[in-house]
């Protein structure tokens, strides 16, 4: 299966990275033989992957990564470089390929030490692939600082090393790394590409990849969480029967309280399976005693770990968080679309009868608001504003109307 099967509704994008595969293919041909490349490559040394949530950018940007490394004898007789079953393509995929690197970040930013360290890395020549890769899947997360070391690295690249960067639009990249990188956009995936992957590939039944597909509005990742995961449905269902318990201001504060409390319960769980296990493995690294006692020396390790473990539970008390909302205003563009008789599908059929209840309780205008309030409260948390005041403001402003 060729590694472009991976992007789902991406056609024209697919296209369009194949051709530079081919083209980089014969770079290094050209490199090896001695004869001069060709003029007008479609390949370079740096990409910008953009796409709304769920649109499959980071898997876009493995694939490519596959297809610069794939092995497979085929491409001597003109087969399209990424046949997906190669040892190029397979471990570069899976993310063992010794020149790939991957970079993805569980915490709210990216920093200037952990960049120097991707910058020293894409010097090195490839060590047993075709070229050096470096996939940075959070490019949105790069502080300033740590933008300003990339562009240097983008502005004078080595010669065989290809930088695949990753973020929901162009507006949150700094404009000079941008500018020397080539554009790739991606769309929300058609809802029936989405269920009908989930039913191939992870052996879904086609009703529930059907309602998963439809309640996630394409996003390929929520879509086979919502349809695998009974925990997420029940989240879910709890998030959507908010809109009946803001009647009053104290019905909009607990309503605000259980979202946290949900929010912070995912963060927890996610601690119990990973923190505990990283720490007994740095323990184990540093030499730690049998009764625990720690080498000396040794204090400020686990004080940085701790450190980066509890930014990584902040981090997922917001996505979790976010998750919630993005659920809430889907809730309120299928009251809208109702509102507006629009033959747009009904994201959420498993709630119709509240749908079309307050559909006729409250007019266009009002939805409009409402779904505004839910915008700024996803502004408010980027702003580091506290989750509970941002989510109490956002609550009674739903109950306002």
């Amino acid at each position: 299966m060729p590694v472009w099967d991976d992007l789902v509704g991406q056609e024209k994008v697919s296209e369009q990275l194949a051709a530079a595969a081919r083209d980089a293919d014969a770079l290094v041909t050209a490199t090896t033989d001695h004869t001069l490349p060709p003029e007008a490559s479609r390949m370079t040394h740096a990409w910008l992957f953009t796409g709304p949530p769920g649109s499959g950018r980071s898997t876009a940007a493995r694939a490519f990564a596959a297809a610069l490394q794939c092995v497979s004898p085929d491409r001597a007789l003109g087969g399209v470089p990424g046949c997906g079953f190669c040892d190029g393509c397979h471990t570069s995929l899976v993310g063992t390929h010794a020149d790939v690197e991957i970079v993805r970040t569980d915490l709210l930013s990216i920093g200037v030490k952990e960049t120097r360290d991707l910058v020293r890395r894409a010097q090195m020549s490839p060590a047993t692939g075709r070229w050096q890769v470096i996939v940075l899947e959070d490019a949105d997360r790069l502080t300033e600082g740590a933008g300003n070391v990339l562009l240097k690295a983008v502005e004078e690249p080595a010669p065989r090393t290809v930088w695949l960067l990753c973020a929901p639009s162009i507006e949150d990249v700094l404009p000079t790394i941008r500018s020397r990188c080539r554009l790739l956009t991606l769309r929300t995936p058609p809802v029936d590409a989405v269920a009908d992957i989930l039913v191939r590939r992870d052996g879904i039944e086609p009703d529930i990849a059907a309602a998963a597909a439809r309640a996630t509005q394409g996003h390929i990742g929520r879509a086979r969480r919502l349809a695998t995961d009974p925990n997420a449905r029940a989240r879910r269902a709890a998030v959507l029967k908010l809109p009946l318990r803001i009647d009053d201001i104290g019905g909009c504060l607990k309503a605000a309280q259980e979202l946290i409390d949900t929010a912070s319960e995912d963060a927890k769980q996610l601690a119990e399976e990973v923190d505990v296990k990283e720490t007994d493995d740095m323990k184990a690294a540093l030499g730690a005693a049998q009764g625990g006692r720690m080498p000396r020396g040794t204090a400020g390790i686990m004080k940085e770990l701790e450190d980066r473990q509890k930014r990584r539970r902040t981090r997922t008390q917001r996505d979790s968080l976010d998750l919630a909302l993005i659920d809430l205003t889907g809730f309120y563009r299928d009251v809208l679309a109702l509102q507006l008789g629009s033959r747009l599908a009904i994201a959420n059929m498993d709630a119709e009868d509240v749908l079309e209840r307050l559909a006729r309780g409250s007019s266009p205008e009002t939805t409009l608001r409402r779904i505004e309030a839910i915008a700024a409260c996803r502004e408010a948390l980027d702003r580091n504003v506290a989750p509970l005041l941002a989510v109490e403001a956002m609550t009674m402003a739903l109950r306002a109307g």
